[in-house]
């Protein structure tokens, strides 16, 4: 296996350092924000603005990469990701820290997809998976360590933002040092929602309201951390620990999803999740055990919810388009991270830190209905027909690019590649069985 991974170690490392300086950014800004005296609206759309550059970074890269190449746009998305933020540092206002923001957000996208890229290119049919498995767990990593420095120095001043944007330098690196040719060109997505609807109305509903909790929590958690009265140390472990937790429950989630209706499991989760915010809502936690123990829950619900959905729109799916569905559907998981922290935002300011766990409260109960009455109106996939679940990371992280490497069918894929017209017929996804779909 270490042959196997040799080649491909730069890139690993160039994700890591990336993703590290992913999280070293995504939480000294709620945290400096909250300091300086920012509103929860203005740090809520923070988030608003990366998830905007995000999803335009994850449409926009292919042609990027097209016109001039996977090395020089990669060293572009790094160079611009470091500036945004020392530009953050330097000019600390929320109306310069939203734009910036959204470049930042469309910068980590490209970059991520320009990686994934080469990864694919590079990996054997016979490694795939394995080599998907080690690129998820460094990302994890990566991010998780780069959440918990906060925790090691002052996050007030100027050194964690020079952190950041030295990483960030850094990632560029390995790619610009390789001699190897270029890979093959990124997959792009076109948004189909009719199509996606067809394909499975409990995947889009579902994907939606989950970028609507997931964003809302993963931009704002640390000012709810910080409001409650918590040190340091306390909100990087309560911004950490929900994803580890929603790692580790993805493995008996994904067994269960096998062998029973997704549907059930996804509801399960989101029943689990809604007690974890009814919790935060009428507890109100103040103390920092209570506070980690729920987050834990919360967490394992809430990130294990996505890869469900994928796995049950892919079992709906016609044969070959299992990669347009799922970057179709993180589309769809973007959008909902545009309302997510917004609406956040807005009720925190309104009602304090519960706010942020009403928002979620909201997105789990409307799942919740529309997922009994979808099982109530349509049977289960047979087993026969199901595909099998994959593990991965946050969806936040996660592009078009990365549902290629999961699968590896990129080549086969006639909406992967970029000479395509834009009303090739081959973008559409024809409904794969008689309706009504789940």
């Amino acid at each position: 296996m270490f042959r196997q991974l040799l080649p491909i170690s730069a890139l690993l490392l160039g994700s890591a350092l990336l993703l590290f300086a992913g999280g070293v950014h995504s939480l000294i800004l709620p945290v400096r924000g909250s300091a300086e005296g920012f509103t929860a609206s203005s740090l809520g759309l923070l988030g608003t603005g990366w998830a905007i550059g995000y999803v335009l970074g994850c449409l926009t890269a292919p042609r990027l990469v097209g016109a001039v190449g996977h090395t020089r746009t990669f060293g572009v998305m790094c160079a611009f990701a470091a500036v945004s933020v020392l530009l953050q540092a330097i000019v600390v206002a929320p109306w310069a820290w939203i734009p910036v923001r959204a470049v930042s957000g469309f910068c980590f996208a490209g970059a991520a997809m320009i990686v994934e890229s080469w990864l694919n290119d590079r990996a054997q049919p016979s490694t795939r998976g394995k080599i998907f498995g080690i690129y998820t767990m460094v990302n994890l990593a990566a991010v998780t360590g780069g959440q918990m420095v906060i925790s090691a120095g002052d996050a007030t001043g100027f050194l964690f933002f020079a952190v950041a944007a030295i990483v960030y330098c850094l990632a560029l690196i390995p790619t610009a040092l390789s001699t190897s040719e270029s890979p093959t060109p990124l997959t792009s997505v076109r948004l189909n929602l009719p199509a996606l609807w067809r394909n499975s109305p409990v995947a889009v509903a579902a994907v939606f309201l989950v970028g609507i909790s997931n964003a809302a929590f993963g931009t704002l958690a640390a000012v709810y951390a910080d409001r409650v009265g918590l040190a340091l140390t306390s909100i990087a472990l309560f911004a950490s620990i929900p994803v580890l937790a929603g790692a580790l429950s993805q493995v008996p989630i994904g067994f269960a999803s096998d062998r029973m209706d997704r549907r059930v499991v996804l509801l399960a989760a989101a029943v689990v999740a809604l007690a974890a915010d009814l919790a935060f809502v009428l507890l109100a936690p103040e103390g920092r055990t209570m506070n980690l123990f729920l987050v834990g829950v919360f967490g394992a619900a809430i990130f294990a919810m996505y890869p469900v959905i994928v796995a049950h729109a892919n079992d709906h799916a016609p044969p070959g388009t299992s990669i347009q569905v799922s970057g179709g559907l993180l589309m769809v998981f973007g959008l909902g991270s545009i309302v997510g922290p917004l609406l956040a935002g807005v009720l925190m300011s309104e009602v304090g830190p519960r706010g942020l766990f009403l928002t979620t409260v909201v997105a789990h109960v409307v799942m919740i209905g529309f997922t009994l009455w979808r099982i109530a109106r349509s049977p289960a996939v047979a087993l026969a027909e199901k595909g099998t679940f994959k593990v991965s990371g946050p969806a936040r992280a996660a592009t078009p690019e990365t549902a290629a490497l999961a699968e590896g069918q990129m080549e086969a894929m006639p909406f992967a590649q970029p000479t395509d017209p834009p009303d090739n017929p081959a973008q559409d996804l024809p409904p794969a069985k008689e309706a009504p779909q789940h």
